[in-house]
């Protein structure tokens, strides 16, 4: 078996992936689940996603947010960042930065992110890193993971 690869998965990946759960998102979710692929997570990444889960508009229980986290966090590779935490671009939002740092510091293959101000500084971001940040599409063109059973 070859080894997972490394990424960092965006909160509004995972939630694609845990709520809605077809298309990219589930086929995603089966990879991480396969150990295609091995999702990294800090302390700040895994409580952003706890705190999103409790967002009134999913109308999910308490149980369903930890049948849900009991879904992804045995899967996680967690990767604790240096203080001070590795430099990375400025970002236009402050909640971006820790899944920069994760990036960096959990080594990561990709960071695989749907959100616009992430993906602004992609150019920038894997010219320093080595990290590209890719759209959940784009991430699945280039590393094709068929979570299917052989």
């Amino acid at each position: 078996m070859s080894t997972p690869l490394r990424v960092v998965l965006d909160t509004n990946v995972v939630l694609s992936a845990l709520v809605f759960g077809g298309g990219l998102a589930g086929r995603l979710r089966l990879a991480w689940q396969r150990g295609l692929v091995l999702p990294l997570a800090s302390t700040a990444t895994a409580q952003e996603l706890v705190r999103v889960l409790a967002y009134p508009k999913f109308r999910l229980s308490l149980q369903e947010q930890g049948e849900l986290l009991a879904d992804y966090l045995p899967y996680v590779k967690s990767v604790r960042i240096p203080q001070p935490p590795p430099p990375v671009p400025d970002c236009r939002d402050p909640m971006d930065a820790p899944f920069l740092h994760l990036a960096v510091a959990g080594r990561a293959r990709a960071l695989v992110s749907g959100d616009g101000d992430l993906r602004a500084l992609a150019k920038v971001f894997e010219g320093t890193s080595g990290c590209p940040i890719l759209s959940l599409e784009a991430f699945s063109r280039l590393h094709s993971f068929d979570p299917l059973p052989p």
